[in-house]
């Protein structure tokens, strides 16, 4: 069997979920259950111009495509890789006048392929694009009324001489991207740059404390021999021991959010009631809402209050993030700290989103002392909540480490990334870029370290003299999202 081939798995019908996907052999944690190529996918349109649509890598310069003016690319490389995909695309960008949206862009490239391939199954599908569910039935007045306005737009750019399909058809493909959508994410892992369907990984049930989780690989166009190349895929990853016979599933949400919140965003985004294990017993509930506990409890009224105080202070905070006004997040999150620290527990939720948001942003400010005790108590908090292989966790460390290096914590440091590196050893792989990041960094911190504990006085003038003849890298922008989840929502 190949490594990440589709002979490991078996679609079967799941009680009360419809498909699902089962082992048919025992994974450990960190093993490649299956690769998958995209089925199409498209870059977003706020970032058509500084991500390669071949691969979604963020690059500084990409070549252009001469015909449409519309697509970009690493290389010739890459820009040849496309071709077949981007061939119809570009005579109707240059037809239609313009690109249209992400989501027409994307309905385009599956009925091309289906122009190309007949809609039956593809190789290496385990399902057709036809058998996915769209959900079209469940659409509320608002879904039904964006619907026809794409299904319009997809009309009007269509070209006469591609082959025709019909309303219901069109509308069913849209309801797919609607529910069935991935998040691709550039080479970091860091920002959600573009959107794409795999057939098979939308057989995968959901569940809050899944076995698996989904991983996407920008590949490989570097080596000089095109038979060292890996193109884009998305793999699947054991995060626990799985036993043949075992459904294998992933979860569609954050777990950071209470039993009612996660049900509540499933049953809007994916038409269906969660009732997985975590969901129905309310497992870790009562941690995300946790209190101060001792003498001093407080009273029901005084926790409401500052729940509702922290709710206002994070809408202030999106606006003040989305304005630039990064000194401005800092004071409101000093503010609201002030009143969540007598009041709520070190794993409340609330607690943890002004922690994350507060150290993150104090990074990018250099005030990274304060930055690194905010991550601290953050990762304290994500350790009890987060499976021990989440991958948000690991990312969440891997900050939280990175900023006590540069506050000069080096043991602490050294430890955090040692820590994020074994679960991203699980959850990325140890050929994924993060993960090289990440242990170019381990081995830093550890020389650093040992030369710490020879002499500490030396490590700190060693450690002055080499952060004033470099420039000190300075930590990304805050974005206004969260690390990228899984499916696509649309907005």
């Amino acid at each position: 069997m190949t490594k990440g081939g589709m002979e490991s798995v078996e679609v079967f019908t799941s009680e009360g979920k419809g498909r699902g996907l089962k082992a048919q052999k025992e994974f450990l944690p960190g093993d490649v259950i299956f690769a998958e190529p995209a089925y199409a996918a498209v870059v977003f349109d706020s970032l058509t111009h500084v991500i390669c649509h071949t691969c979604f890598k963020r690059q500084e310069r990409l070549h252009r495509c001469g015909q449409c003016k519309f697509a970009y690319y690493c290389d010739r490389t890459c820009q040849r890789a496309a071709w077949l995909n981007h061939k119809n695309e570009c005579s109707a960008i240059k037809r239609h006048g313009k690109a249209p949206t992400e989501n027409i862009r994307l309905a385009a490239r599956i009925m091309w392929k289906m122009e190309r391939e007949g809609s039956g199954l593809s190789e290496g599908c385990l399902v057709s694009i036809d058998d996915l569910q769209n959900h079209v039935e469940n659409f509320g007045e608002e879904e039904k009324k964006d619907l026809r306005v794409d299904v319009e737009s997809f009309l009007e750019f269509w070209p006469p001489q591609s082959q025709q399909f019909g309303m219901q058809y069109i509308s069913h493909i849209f309801g797919v991207i609607n529910c069935n959508a991935f998040t691709l994410s550039d080479q970091r892992g860091l920002q959600a740059v573009g959107v794409g369907i795999f057939p098979n990984l939308c057989q995968a049930n959901h569940d809050c404390w899944p076995n698996c989780t989904v991983i996407f690989n920008n590949g490989n166009h570097e080596a000089v021999r095109s038979m060292f190349h890996t193109q884009m895929r998305i793999e699947l990853r054991a995060l626990s021991k799985i036993s043949p016979g075992d459904e294998l599933t992933v979860s569609y949400v954050d777990f950071l959010n209470v039993s009612e919140e996660r049900r509540r965003q499933l049953k809007k985004q994916y038409y269906f009631d969660c009732t997985c294990e975590h969901c129905k017993k309310q497992i870790k509930d009562d941690l995300m809402l946790a209190v101060k506990e001792g003498d001093h409890k407080p009273s029901a009224e005084t926790v409401k209050e500052v729940i509702q105080f922290s709710k206002d202070t994070l809408e202030k905070i999106n606006k003040a993030r989305l304005e630039g006004l990064y000194h401005e997040v800092v004071k409101l999150c000093r503010d609201c700290l002030k009143k969540q620290e007598p009041v709520l527990g070190d794993t409340n939720l609330y607690l943890l989103r002004i922690l994350s948001i507060a150290s993150e942003v104090l990074s990018y400010l250099q005030m990274f002392e304060e930055a690194a005790d905010y991550a601290k108590r953050m990762v304290d908090g994500y350790m009890k909540i987060y499976h021990p292989n989440n991958a948000q966790l690991g990312m969440a460390v891997m900050r939280a480490g990175v900023t006590h290096w540069h506050a000069g914590l080096i043991e602490a440091g050294h430890g955090m990334i040692c820590k994020a590196y074994a679960i991203l050893l699980i959850t990325h792989g140890p050929s994924h870029p993060i993960t090289k990041d990440l242990e170019v960094m381990r081995v830093q911190t550890e020389m650093e370290l040992r030369m710490f504990q020879q002499n500490e006085f030396m490590y700190y003038k060693m450690r002055e003299a080499a952060l004033k003849n470099q420039k000190i890298q300075v930590m990304p922008e805050p974005s206004n999202e969260t690390t990228p989840s899984l499916f696509h929502k649309k907005e």
